[in-house]
């Protein structure tokens, strides 16, 4: 289901970019109005924007000095750099959203284990007890709304 989800909101939000790639590049290419390099070269572009877009300076700056390139420009930077780099951003979004979604958990579990430890319930587990509210929190404030919703604006 996540992968599907993965899946389908990469396409949904790389659209206009595909769409522009296959106009510049796929498209002229076909038509015998361009060579493979320079389809390879139209091609880049749109990518390398959307992609510098959502990356950080930090993450670029690494992997440029692993490469060994020295680009005036972030656009002048090769796809080999770019390309993790924009993982690397992806990743720690990733990890921001996860901690975020985490800390309501954690205080629902710590919340259950002192009211079970209060009323002297010390064999019955706490994690047993916290899952159904933190279904049930997920579920009221529509949880997979806000989280696709938070992923979706971040690449606008």
């Amino acid at each position: 289901m996540i992968a599907g989800l993965a899946l389908i909101f990469s396409l949904f939000l790389m659209a206009p970019t595909l769409n522009q790639m296959n106009h510049d590049a796929l498209q002229p290419y076909l038509h015998g109005k361009e060579t493979i390099s320079q389809a390879y070269d139209s091609a880049q572009k749109p990518l390398k924007t959307w992609m510098l877009k959502q990356t950080g300076n930090e993450e670029l700056a690494l992997t440029t000095a692993v490469d060994k390139e020295h680009p005036a420009t972030p656009q002048k930077a090769s796809l080999g750099a770019i390309i993790p780099a924009f993982l690397l951003s992806e990743l720690k979004s990733g990890f921001i959203i996860g901690f975020v979604i985490f800390i309501p958990f954690l205080i629902i579990d710590l919340v259950v284990a002192s009211t079970l430890m209060s009323m002297g319930v010390v064999m019955l587990p706490p994690t047993l007890v916290s899952l159904p509210f933190k279904l049930l929190l997920f579920v009221m404030v529509n949880g997979w709304v806000l989280v696709t919703h938070s992923l979706v604006v971040s690449f606008r």
